[in-house]
């Protein structure tokens, strides 16, 4: 592709992954302590459940702070069960309240766009060679999204959908197969033309990022403008869907930036956490990103 990223060798390996109450606590008797122990749904109508509790708790201003990494990984883990098991999301809208339909309909088609750009390719034998790094505070990526909306005019929820395809929002540091390099995945031909600064800084490459879109189209024909971003009617369905997300209520970037790198190999799949390669990989049950 001729854009600047490269989600079908970076993001693909990534792919999406009770009573409810104030600070969106889990209904299960199991401690979460991490990522890792969070249970993927075993059918639709655990899967409907945890949905309308997060979904809903994500979005409160109720929900303390502290509570909203642990209701992402949950979102995660949910969208990962509907992305495994197609068949499940009829049953699961069915059991929504109304108001919590329409996000789960248009997370549920993201994933399925962004599963659809790896077509049916052959697993791979290796986990991918990435470092996993925190990402940056909500905040603050939210404040370079929007500095780059004032300079480009792109609305800032379409830099942040593609960040998270990419690079799970700055988690994963790794140059893809094509060359594609930083947390937007820029080639360096085309970092020459719109970036400043350093190719690997998150400032830097959400601005060059809002630069590029601007100059292929953006914000007027932002399909388009994605579309040369990365040349994939599937991808631009996946940005569009999560970016109309977070337009229609801001709180729901708070869930993405909690979730995780998941690979899938000829062994399984793997959870790979903040640290790794120097922290070991976790094997999970239920489908990877």
């Amino acid at each position: 592709m001729r854009g600047a990223a490269r989600a079908v060798s970076v993001a693909l390996a990534l792919f999406v992954a009770a009573a409810a109450c104030s600070d969106g606590g889990s209904s299960g008797s199991k401690p979460v302590h991490g990522p890792a122990d969070v249970a993927v749904p075993a059918d639709p109508a655990t899967a409907a459940a945890s949905l309308a509790r997060v979904e809903r708790a994500i979005r409160s201003p109720a929900t303390r702070p502290e509570a909203i990494d642990r209701l992402g990984w949950e979102q995660q883990a949910a969208y990962r069960a509907l992305a495994a098991h197609r068949s499940w999301l009829d049953r699961v809208v069915r059991r929504l309240p109304a108001d919590v339909r329409p996000i789960v309909s248009a997370n549920a088609q993201a994933g399925r766009e962004v599963k659809a750009l790896g077509g049916e390719g052959t697993l791979p034998r290796d986990l991918p060679d990435w470092r996993i790094v925190s990402p940056l505070p909500p905040d603050v990526l939210r404040a370079y999204y929007g500095e780059a909306e004032a300079a480009s005019g792109v609305p800032w929820a379409y830099l942040a959908a593609i960040h998270l395809l990419e690079t799970r929002l700055g988690r994963i540091e790794g140059t893809s197969s094509a060359g594609a390099q930083g947390p937007m995945q820029f080639i360096p031909a085309t970092w020459a033309r719109y970036g400043q600064g350093d190719i690997n800084d998150n400032h830097d490459a959400i601005l060059a990022a809002g630069r590029f879109l601007q100059a292929n189209g953006g914000p007027g024909d932002m399909n388009g403008a994605l579309l040369r971003y990365n040349n994939s009617s599937h991808y631009v369905a996946a940005v569009d869907s999560y970016a109309q997300l977070m337009l229609a209520d801001e709180r729901a970037f708070l869930g993405y930036h909690g979730w995780q790198v998941y690979a899938t190999t000829t062994h399984g799949t793997f959870l790979l956490p903040e640290g790794y390669p120097g922290a070991a990989a976790h094997e999970v049950s239920g489908p990877g990103d």
